[in-house]
């Protein structure tokens, strides 16, 4: 489990296409101290596991065939950053909301405006997506637990962004048009099927 609360960037080093999969070596400093095989990171709001690492400096995860089709990783090449996170230990500070990694869909940056130091970022979700998200209410995008400033009838998300959360996260270099993963609150799909068998 996850809070949403970036601890660094990091940038792919290298990607290599296997019969099932992708695996991709990530430069890190602080999320690759301390690693052990086996340890789930979020990289962008998935989460992998660390099969290889070298102390300090990179990790190396695989993305099967599914995590490549369900998200943009895929299309990562050598330089572009990533935002990471290692899992939250039991006796953590949980500052940010319950993040599992568990990407749901691929939204859309639509609109970036800049309001004295703050930021707002506009997203338009998939269809379908917005039944989960209110007002106020906790989201993740690419790993950042981010709390929703407005929703609009036709689905776009808005959330302000503070300059710390700007500078140390890959959201300074999104545009319009640039893909972010999403993961809506688990409790809503919770509550959603609780319901459903209720009235079943």
């Amino acid at each position: 489990m996850f809070t949403g609360i970036v601890e660094e960037t990091g940038a792919i080093e290298s990607r290599t296409r296997t019969e099932d999969g992708l695996r991709l070596r990530i430069g890190a400093d602080e999320v690759a101290t301390g690693l052990e095989h086996g340890q789930s990171i979020s990289v962008s709001g998935v989460c992998l596991t660390v099969e290889r690492y070298e102390e300090g400096a990179w990790f190396e995860v695989f993305l099967a065939t599914e995590t490549v089709e369900r998200t943009y990783l895929g299309d990562l090449e050598e330089g572009d950053a990533v935002n990471l996170e290692r899992a939250m230990p039991a006796d953590g500070r949980f500052d940010g909301h319950v993040v599992q990694g568990h990407v749901d869909a691929v939204a859309t940056v639509s609109n970036v405006e800049s309001v004295e130091e703050d930021w707002f970022f506009e997203f338009e979700l998939p269809p379908g997506y917005e039944r989960y998200v209110v007002e106020k209410g906790s989201i993740t995008l690419d790993g950042i637990s981010l709390t929703v400033a407005d929703l609009a009838e036709d689905g776009r998300v808005t959330v302000a962004i503070i300059p710390t959360t700007y500078e140390l996260t890959t959201l300074s270099a999104k545009e319009p048009g640039d893909p972010v993963h999403l993961e809506v609150d688990v409790l809503a799909k919770y509550v959603e099927r609780l319901l459903e068998e209720r009235f079943e």
